[in-house]
């Protein structure tokens, strides 16, 4: 078994919090300044990946408008973006340390095309990389993080795109076998995965679920009590603290939310599925 580090000190001094709390002990983006002062440089690395995510918008920002105002919760700062663009488009495509790997075919595939300016298929080819990155993490909990979610957004987004009549096999992202599955068969029922996946049909009732606000908090529900499940024997590791971070997200999430913006959220979801394509209304 690896040698993991223990932070036995700092865990102790975090401040519980539940799914229903409605206040948090403090913002993701505090919590991340904690974590720079405590994890050790593997570990910090780590939950880069989940930080990750504000990068990924930052690089299409800056190949939009290289002046572009960025999120702050990222890890790069904007003149290393700038540089490695720079390198790739002259055909240095070196790795980076710092940099995830897949930035190389993101900016590969955006300086092919003669007039990009951003859109939902950029969107979608930069979560199918970070989404694919991110399963093969070499932490168990980490990797197995980012396949839940993945099966999540892709069992979601082929059940609306079923329900609207839209292309199923368009709106997935990824590679894994579920996502490859689920294009496979999307004139199935279950799309041919309510054998291979266990929580299936779990996430099929909660698609059904009339009140949007309610169905995104279930959702978020079921993320938290994930986390919980594959937290039993880890307490003062980095599965721990990882998972902490993930809570505090989703608990940041919905501090901040009301119904009204939980139905815009999900307008915006169905925004991103349809496209141009205009959706019938329920008769």
């Amino acid at each position: 078994m690896l040698f993991k580090n223990q932070y036995y000190y700092f865990v102790s001094g975090l401040p519980d919090f539940s799914f229903d709390s409605t206040k948090r002990p403090f913002t993701v983006q505090e919590f991340r300044l904690l974590l720079e002062e405590e994890l050790k440089p593997a570990d910090k690395k780590l939950l880069n990946v989940y930080f990750f995510s504000y990068d990924n918008q930052n690089l299409i920002e800056l190949l939009i408008n290289k002046d572009a105002e960025l999120k702050s919760s990222g890890t790069l700062m904007r003149d290393e973006i700038m540089q490695f663009i720079h390198d790739v488009s002259h055909e240095n495509n070196q790795p980076s340390k710092n940099i995830p790997p897949y930035y190389i075919e993101f900016i590969l595939r955006w300086l092919s095309e003669e007039n990009p300016n951003g859109g939902q298929f950029w969107e979608d080819l930069m979560s199918s990389l970070y989404m694919d990155y991110g399963r093969e993490v070499k932490n168990s909990l980490i990797s197995r993080w980012f396949e839940l979610n993945l099966n999540i957004g892709n069992i979601f987004s082929a059940i609306y795109a079923r329900k609207y009549k839209m292309d199923v096999a368009g709106v997935i992202v990824g590679n894994n076998k579920i996502a490859r599955t689920i294009r496979e068969n999307a004139n199935v029922r279950d799309f041919g995965i309510s054998q291979e996946l266990e929580y299936f049909d779990t996430l099929q009732r909660l698609s059904e679920e009339v009140d949007i606000y309610e169905r995104e908090r279930k959702v978020d529900k079921f993320r938290w009590d994930w986390l919980e499940e594959n937290i039993v024997f880890d307490y003062f590791d980095i599965e721990y603290i990882f998972a902490y971070l993930c809570k505090l997200q989703i608990l940041e999430r919905w501090v901040s939310l009301n119904a009204e913006e939980g139905e815009r959220v999900f307008r915006q979801l169905i925004e991103r599925l349809k496209n141009e394509i205009k959706i019938p209304e329920d008769n």
